[in-house]
């Protein structure tokens, strides 16, 4: 089965519960939509969280969020071919799988597009406190121009993102104390131009702290969705 869950910002204990409490097994994975931490800190502290992880029985499919490094700027992950796309991983945690942006990959019968990255609303005060932040933390023109050609020339069923297309923005979410003047949507933008162009039987995205539903837009932050209400919805 696959399994749906948002952002976990180095914190793996409640994933690790979810996991014992419904008995996933090897046979599953566990999609975690951005910003799961294990790429933050670049030390000790990393390693424990990919520790925790790689302990669990699933196959943890992780997208690229904004608050950790692309695992490519990292030593010691290598590119390598899963499910018909490729996938980060390093050789010692051989479960734990970060999603190369604009790729295709089928699970159990259906096929996920990823699309990583989103802009820090939280930059300054980062930067201000030594915190890691990094500059690519976005797609790239390069990124966006490799995901408009998958869209134009491959089939899929599933978007799987950090941030939300423009106009689903859950606005209640913003940050209070934060000048949305001043944040970059330009991501939020192309997604809108993206989700324009494209059919898909669903949407999943994390970034926001809110789960909660519009149309085929999923958002999901500690609630867990699966991948089987598709299988219903498509006998109907």
């Amino acid at each position: 089965m696959v399994y749906f869950t948002g952002d976990i910002h180095g914190v793996p204990w409640d994933i690790k519960r979810y996991c014992k409490r419904n008995k996933l097994t090897e046979d599953d994975i566990l999609v975690i939509l951005g910003d799961v931490g294990a790429n933050y800190f670049g030390n000790a502290r990393d390693d424990e969280m990919k520790k925790v992880l790689a302990s669990l029985e699933p196959t943890i499919f992780c997208i690229h969020g904004n608050h950790e490094q692309r695992p490519a700027n990292i030593p010691g992950y290598e590119l390598i071919d899963w499910k018909g796309g490729k996938v980060w991983r390093q050789e010692q945690y051989p479960n734990l799988l970060f999603a190369k942006d604009g790729e295709i990959f089928e699970l159990e019968g259906l096929r996920y597009l990823v699309i990583g990255g989103a802009y820090s609303v939280d930059k300054f005060y980062r930067l201000s406190r030594g915190a890691g932040w990094w500059p690519d933390e976005q797609p790239s023109e390069e990124i966006k121009a490799y995901v408009e050609q998958q869209i134009r020339e491959k089939p899929f069923d599933i978007v799987l993102s950090h941030t939300c297309p423009y106009r689903y923005e859950p606005t209640e979410m913003f940050l209070s104390g934060i000048d949305q003047s001043t944040v970059d949507t330009s991501t939020e933008e192309w997604l809108d131009q993206i989700e324009e162009k494209i059919n898909y039987i669903a949407w999943f995205c994390g970034h926001w702290h809110t789960d909660k539903r519009i149309d085929k837009m999923h958002f999901l932050f500690h609630g867990v969705e699966t991948a089987a209400q598709f299988s219903q919805e498509q006998e109907v």
